[in-house]
C-alpha cells in the first residue's frame, strides 16, 4: 500500500456539494483533494434550478457569468411553468418567471436564478475547481474507509483503473457522497423521516419539432394533468433534448420495463419519433441525518438531507452547506477559528434543512390525483367547471413552489452559538415574501451601489465591518485593531448610498464570510465579540 501525505481536507464525491466544498476551500487557500468513483461529473440530469442564492455564491467565486453563458436554452429563455391537460390540450394555469430566473437587476438579490441541467453546473464548477491552486480532483477513485484520532484522519482509497490502494492523511474529511453515502454509514449517522413518498422515472429523450407542435409557448416545465398519464415534461438541453417525469408510478415497475416512447406520446397527445436517451428511477423521500459530524468528519448535501425535488432545493442546499462548512474549516486550519466554530455547522444548517424539507414535502403533496382530474378533459359544462377549479387551485397552491424567495433568502441562524443576538424580535417566516433584515443570523441585505456594483462585491473574503456614515472613526479603528491582534481577516466598508443606510440601521454591522450577519450595534464591544463570532478563537 502506497502511503503519502494528503492535502488538508479530503472531499468524497464530486457532485455540486463536493465541488463547491473544493472551491470554497480553494479560494481560502486550503489545500484539498476531491475523490470521485465515477469517471466524470454529471451523468443524469437531476436538478435543473440553480437558485438566486447559489448564483450569488458563484458570483463571489467569479463564475456566475460563466454559468450564465453555459445555459443551453439561453439566459433569456422564459422561465414559465405551464399547467395544461396535455401539450396538445388546454391550458389550465401558468406561473411566469418561476424561481426568479429572469435576467435583470432586482434590489433583493445580486444574481437571478437559472434553469440549467445539473451536469452543466457541475462541469462549470469542476473547471473552476481545477483552476485553483491546492485543489486536486481524482476521478475513478473510491473511498475504502478511514480512521481518525484527535489530530488526523487516515483515509484508504482505491484507484479503480489499476486497483492500486493508497493511504492518505488529512486534517478533515467531508462526505459529499450523496444519498447512498458511505461516509455517513462509517460515522454512524442514521437518516430519520419517511422513505418512499413517491417512486419516479426520469426519462430524457430527443424530440425534434416538439416545441413547435403545441401552442402553449416556451416554458421550462409543462405539468400535464389528465386521467391517463399525468406528467411533467420540459426542454432540457440543446439538440431538442427534453425530460419527462410521469406521475403516480407503480413502485414495483422498473423504468426499463415501460414503453417510454408510447407513454410520452400518450401523455402529450403528440406522436413524434421520440428517441429515448436515458431512463432511470428515483424515490422521493423526507429524510434528515441525526447528526452531521463525528470528530473530524462532516457530511454535506444529500449525504445528510434528502428532499422531494419540488421547489428545487436539494442541490442548492448542498452548495450552501459547503459554503457554511468551508469557511469554518478554513478559519480553523488558519488559526482564527475556535473550537465552537465547527460545532456551529450542524447547529446552523440542520434547522434550515428541516424547514426546507417541510416546504418540499408540502409542494410534493399538492395537486394529488383528485376527483377533478377525471373531468379535466371532458367536454361541456362539467369539463369547463373542472378546469376552472383546478386552474384556480394551481394558481393558489403552486405559488409555494415557484415563488419562494422567502425560503431561498429568508433562512436565519437564530440559535447559532457564533451569532450575537441583539434582542430584536424575529420576523415571521414567510415562504413567499422575503423581507431583508440586518438582524444577526440573517442574510446581509443586498443593495445595488451607485457605481453599478453589488454591495456584496464590496465584502471581503473574511469578515466585513459595514460602518455607517455616523459611525465614529474611533470605533472603526478599535475594531480594526482588535481584528489585527486576533488574526481575524477583516474588511471595512463605508457605503454612502441612502438605500444601504435604511437596510443597515445600526452604526456598525459585522458580516461573516458567508454573507450572514454576525453582530450589529452602535458601539464596538471589544475583542470579546471576535471571540464569540469565531467560536472561541483558536489563537
Amino acid at each position: 500500500m502506497d502511503r503519502k501525505k494528503s492535502p488538508q481536507v479530503l472531499i468524497v464525491g464530486a457532485g455540486p456539494a463536493g465541488l463547491s466544498s473544493a472551491i470554497e476551500l480553494g479560494h481560502r487557500g486550503v489545500s484539498c483533494l476531491l475523490v470521485e468513483r465515477n469517471d466524470r461529473v454529471g451523468y443524469a440530469p437531476r436538478a435543473k434550478t440553480t437558485n438566486v442564492r447559489t448564483r450569488e455564491h458563484l458570483r463571489r467565486w467569479g463564475i456566475a457569468d460563466r454559468l450564465r453563458a453555459a445555459s443551453p436554452l439561453g439566459a433569456d429563455y422564459p422561465s414559465n411553468v405551464v399547467f395544461c391537460t396535455r401539450l396538445s390540450g388546454i391550458e389550465l394555469a401558468r406561473h411566469e418567471n418561476a424561481m426568479y430566473c429572469a435576467p435583470g437587476r432586482n434590489p433583493l438579490y445580486s444574481e437571478h436564478a437559472q434553469w440549467i441541467p445539473q451536469y452543466t453546473v457541475e462541469s462549470v464548477l469542476k473547471e473552476h475547481a481545477e483552476s485553483l491552486p491546492g485543489v486536486e480532483i481524482r476521478f475513478r477513485t473510491e473511498l475504502l474507509g478511514f480512521e481518525q484520532d484527535g489530530g488526523q484522519v487516515r483515509v484508504r482509497l482505491r484507484n479503480l483503473e489499476n486497483g492500486q490502494e493508497a493511504e492518505l492523511l488529512a486534517d478533515y474529511l467531508i462526505g459529499a457522497d450523496g444519498a447512498r453515502s458511505l461516509v455517513r454509514d462509517l460515522i454512524g449517522t442514521s437518516m430519520e423521516g419517511q422513505y418512499g413518498l413517491s417512486h419516479n422515472y426520469n426519462i430524457v429523450f430527443r424530440a425534434p419539432g416538439l416545441a413547435q407542435s403545441h401552442g402553449h409557448g416556451p416554458a421550462i416545465m409543462y405539468w400535464q394533468i389528465n386521467r391517463e398519464a399525468s406528467s411533467l415534461i420540459g426542454p432540457m438541453d440543446r439538440g431538442d433534448a427534453w425530460f419527462f417525469m410521469p406521475m403516480h408510478v407503480d413502485p414495483d415497475q422498473r423504468a426499463s420495463d415501460i414503453d417510454a416512447r408510447a407513454l410520452i406520446a400518450q401523455s402529450t397527445g403528440i406522436d413524434l419519433p421520440y428517441e429515448i436517451l436515458s431512463s432511470d428511477q428515483w424515490v422521493a423521500s423526507k429524510l434528515l441525518g441525526n447528526r452531521y459530524r463525528k470528530d473530524r468528519v462532516f457530511l454535506v448535501g444529500d449525504a445528510c438531507h434528502l428532499h422531494p425535488p419540488f421547489g428545487g432545493y436539494g442541490m442548492n442546499m448542498g452548495v450552501a452547506d459547503s459554503v457554511d462548512l468551508g469557511w469554518k474549516l478554513a478559519a480553523t486550519l488558519q488559526g482564527w477559528g475556535g473550537p465552537e466554530l465547527l460545532d456551529s455547522y450542524e447547529t446552523e444548517r440542520r434547522p434550515v434543512h428541516q424547514w426546507v424539507l417541510d416546504e418540499a414535502v408540502a409542494n410534493h403533496s399538492s395537486l394529488g390525483s383528485g376527483s377533478l382530474v377525471n373531468d379535466v378533459e371532458a367536454a361541456g359544462a362539467a369539463g369547463e367547471q373542472a378546469r376552472r377549479e383546478i386552474g384556480a387551485r394551481i394558481q393558489a397552491v403552486k405559488m409555494r413552489e415557484f415563488a419562494t424567495l422567502g425560503v431561498v433568502l429568508g433562512y436565519r441562524y437564530d440559535d447559532s452559538p457564533v451569532i450575537v443576538p441583539d434582542g430584536s424580535p424575529a420576523p415571521a417566516s414567510d415562504f413567499i415574501n422575503y423581507v431583508p433584515s440586518s438582524r444577526p443570523g440573517a442574510l446581509a441585505p443586498h443593495a445595488w451601489l451607485h457605481d453599478g456594483s453589488s454591495l456584496y462585491d464590496s465584502f471581503g473574503p473574511g469578515f466585513t465591518l459595514l460602518a455607517s456614515a455616523s459611525a465614529p472613526a474611533g470605533e472603526v479603528e478599535a475594531a480594526i485593531a482588535d481584528a489585527r491582534a486576533c488574526g481575524l481577516p477583516l474588511t471595512v466598508i463605508r457605503p454612502r448610498e441612502g438605500g444601504v443606510a435604511s437596510l443597515y440601521p445600526t452604526r456598525l454591522t459585522l458580516i461573516r464570510p458567508d454573507q450572514h450577519v454576525a453582530w450589529r450595534g452602535d458601539a464596538w464591544p471589544g475583542p470579546s465579540l471576535i471571540r464569540q463570532v469565531t467560536g472561541g478563537l483558536a489563537r
